[in-house]
């Protein structure tokens, strides 16, 4: 067949596709769709592409026929016949069937065209979430901390298919996989509970944040367990596959506001996997407001009892203060416009004026403005309005690259600042300015946290207009660690947890990360970053440091100056010397 008649005939399919489209009512059509399953930006793809493709398996339609993972095929269709035997009575073709009702909901999740008929993408959906489901099996018992089965000697190829499942363009839309649970369970809220358990057992095992658990009611299902036994397969076909506990929230849960509306409202409102792992990792910046205003209303009952008892004397002051003021505002003015006058600018600058002219004194003549006078500019720069409506519009801005820099963490460390690990996600950033301690969640860092990381970045690059509150965190860790010392010193401090092969691949790791797709504002992150720079630019040895640095290290003219009054100086030496014959009369003391 010619490549014209292949074009013609996809481009036939596709007329017909849309015509059936627009005829035929779909079911659950709750209007428009919104898309979740984007492919990775091009400038995060080129930086680091292996974390973005994957490697041993493919789940959904963007890798299916990339030849390198037809090995894992079987296996897929191995867990699609063991899931199948579990349906009793019902076929998997009769799920196909449903899911080809579905098919205009399942397209819509994909930002990419797909260029699949409906029987075909029907059955792989079918198919993966087969395989994905058998997966995630593992994971319901890791929440109790018991596994069963031959796990620790397939390590590797579980941590290799384990990366995939977490890649952006490796995900399949969660509702296909509540489908097929569905046609296990008596009802969707049953098949919601165990997916839930699964998928947090698998946020315990990835998360590189410390997991805040608290107890909770242990609750067992008897339909559950009966559908979750143990499959009889080889030890060559079972490689990571290993049934899940039945207990379902067993014994202890996690404090996570995000979960907490998935208990409440179910999953509708969570796309896929990667949705619910960004959504467990990331806080939203709503949460922060709310913390934000509970502890301003809080203040504000405590201002107002205090106001209710010393209302008098606060009286009292304010009208001092007001005296006080209208004073020292007209000595303000008056000493103002002294300064103003031509007469007083000219005594205070002629001196310098004529010392600045002379020979040899140009070359030095910034640096000690720069001493003496940047104080006054900078005084004066609030008074121009201009200048502060432009402040108020930067603001509200993207930040620029300079924004972002922010010392190491050996050189804050060097500056008195300390580094205190907390227990939580990345809510928990604060800088304290009284104590100049910088406190970071724990992080742990191991062979699967990279690739965990960088497709969080991605996803929420690709799904989100607002503030990038992770990708902001890995600016904030890329800015402060710069090498191997950085990351030893918050691994002593315990903000990192190192199980990698040494402190050097943790800096790597951070360095690596420094890719974005744009630069955004997160309120409580850019004040902790603020806060940082003024704390350590205000230091005394700072200020000088960076005198020295720019302009003695860095200015040839006043390193040329230096060395024409050495020069000078020798050469005052040697006239003096030869005037007053100096090696005569030494030479006579010695004789002597």
């Amino acid at each position: 067949m010619s490549k014209d008649s292949k074009i013609n005939i996809d481009e036939l399919r596709w007329v017909i596709q849309i015509r059936e489209t627009l005829d035929e009512d779909l079911e659950d059509d709750d209007g428009e769709f919104v898309v979740s399953i984007f492919n990775v930006p091009k400038p995060l793809m080129a930086s680091n592409p292996e974390s973005y493709t994957p490697q041993q398996v493919a789940i959904g339609p963007y890798h299916y026929w990339r030849q390198e993972l037809y090995e894992m095929e079987r296996y897929k269709l191995s867990a699609a016949k063991r899931f199948q035997k579990q349906l009793q009575s019902l076929k998997l073709q009769h799920i196909v069937d449903q899911l080809i009702r579905l098919e205009l909901r399942i397209r819509s999740c994909y930002h990419k065209y797909l260029n699949f008929n409906a029987e075909t993408l029907a059955w792989m959906m079918a198919v993966d979430a087969s395989f994905l489901l058998e997966f995630l099996q593992v994971y319901d018992t890791i929440q109790d901390g018991t596994k069963q089965g031959d796990y620790s000697s397939r390590k590797l190829d579980h941590n290799a298919i384990l990366k995939d499942m977490v890649m952006l363009e490796n995900q399949i839309p969660l509702f296909v996989l509540r489908k097929m649970l569905n046609f296990k369970f008596s009802s969707l809220k049953l098949a919601d509970e165990m997916l839930l358990s699964m998928f947090i057992g698998l946020f315990k095992e990835l998360s590189p944040f410390k997991v805040i658990e608290e107890d909770y009611p242990e609750t067992t299902n008897s339909e559950c367990t009966q559908f979750w036994f143990k499959p009889q397969v080889s030890s060559t076909e079972a490689i990571m596959f290993e049934p899940g506990r039945t207990t379902i929230g067993g014994g202890k849960s996690l404090s996570n506001k995000y979960l907490t509306q998935l208990h409440s409202e179910g999953f509708e409102a969570c796309a896929h996997l990667l949705d619910f792992l960004y959504g467990m990792t990331v806080p939203k910046l709503e949460e922060q407001s709310d913390l934000v205003e509970s502890s301003k209303d809080q203040n504000k009952d405590n201002e107002d009892n205090e106001k209710s008892i010393v209302n008098h004397v606060k009286q009292f002051l304010c009208k001092l203060w007001r005296l006080l003021s209208k004073l020292a505002t007209s000595l303000t003015r008056l000493i103002n416009k002294i300064l103003q006058c031509r007469g007083m600018k000219v005594i205070i600058w002629l001196p310098w004026t004529i010392i600045s002219n002379l020979p040899g004194f140009g070359m030095i003549k910034q640096p000690i403005e720069y001493l003496c006078f940047s104080r006054e500019k900078e005084a004066t720069k609030p008074e121009n309005g201009n200048l502060t409506s432009d402040n108020v519009i930067n603001n509200n801005k993207s930040p620029l690259m300079e924004e972002i820099t922010i010392p190491s963490v050996t050189e804050l460390s060097k500056s008195g600042v300390c580094f205190v690990a907390t227990n939580g996600d990345i809510s928990t950033i604060r800088f304290d300015v009284k104590t100049g301690t910088l406190h970071l969640p724990t992080i742990g860092l191991d062979m699967n946290t990279e690739v965990f990381m960088r497709n969080l970045v991605a996803y929420e690059a690709s799904k989100s207009s607002g503030p990038l509150v992770f990708t902001r965190y890995t600016e904030l860790m890329n800015g402060i660690i710069d090498s191997e010392d950085d990351a030893r010193i918050l691994r002593e401090k315990g903000v990192i947890l190192n199980h990698l092969k040494s402190d050097e691949e943790v800096a790597n790791l951070w360095n690596g990360m420094s890719k974005s797709i744009k630069l955004t504002r997160v309120p409580f992150l850019d004040k902790v970053i603020e806060d940082v720079n003024m704390h350590y630019n205000g230091r005394v040895s700072i200020k000088v440091w960076k005198f020295m640095k720019l302009y003695v290290f860095a200015s040839w003219q006043f390193l040329a100056f230096l060395a024409a009054v050495f020069l000078l100086f020798l050469m005052s030496l040697q006239v003096f010397c030869s005037f007053y014959r100096c090696s005569t009369r030494n030479r006579v003391r010695v004789a002597r």
